[in-house]
C-alpha cells in the first residue's frame, strides 16, 4: 500500500482545532473547507469563501461549537481505504493531483470525517486549551480568521 507523506510537520493540537474549525464552518455557513490555511503553533488562520462577514453572534456560535467538541474529549482516529470509498464520506475535491489511490482518512469522533496526511492529537482533550479568534477581516469574498489555543 503506497501512501503520501505529510510535506510538513503541523502542530498536532492546532492542526486537529483547524479541522474542528472547518466541519464547523461546513455545518454553520454550508461552505467548504478552507479555501486557504496557515496553521502554526502560536496562531494560525484560515480563509473561507462566505457570501457576507459572519456577523458576531455568528463568531461567538463558531467559537462556543469548537470550545464543545474540544470539551467533548471525542477520539481522533485514522484509517485507510481506497478512494472511491473515501470519496463517500468526506469531500476529496482539495485532494492534490499525486494523492495515491489509497486515502488517510481523519475522524474526530462523529463530528469530522477528512482525508489528511498531517498530525493530530489521539483525542480532543489532548488540545489542551480552547479556541479563541484572535481578529478577523472579510474582503471580496473571502473571511480570513485569525485563532489560537489559550
Amino acid at each position: 500500500m503506497e501512501i503520501n507523506e505529510a510535506k510538513k510537520s503541523y502542530y498536532e493540537p492546532m492542526h486537529t482545532t483547524e479541522h474542528i474549525l472547518n466541519q464547523t464552518m461546513v455545518r454553520m455557513f454550508g461552505c467548504s473547507r478552507s479555501a486557504n490555511a496557515h496553521i502554526e503553533k502560536k496562531k494560525s488562520k484560515c480563509d473561507y469563501l462566505l457570501p457576507s462577514c459572519p456577523t458576531q453572534e455568528q463568531i461567538d456560535c463558531i467559537v462556543r461549537t469548537v470550545n464543545d467538541i474540544i470539551d467533548a474529549h471525542l477520539p481522533v482516529t485514522i484509517e485507510y481505504m481506497p478512494r472511491e470509498e473515501a470519496a463517500k464520506i468526506a469531500d476529496l475535491s482539495k485532494l492534490p493531483t499525486e494523492a495515491t489511490g489509497t486515502l488517510r482518512i481523519v475522524r474526530i469522533g462523529d463530528y469530522d470525517t477528512c482525508a489528511c496526511i498531517g498530525q493530530h492529537v489521539n483525542n480532543t482533550s489532548e488540545i489542551g486549551g480552547h479556541f479563541e479568534i484572535i481578529s478577523h477581516d472579510y474582503e471580496d469574498g473571502r473571511w480570513r480568521v485569525r485563532f489560537k489555543i489559550r
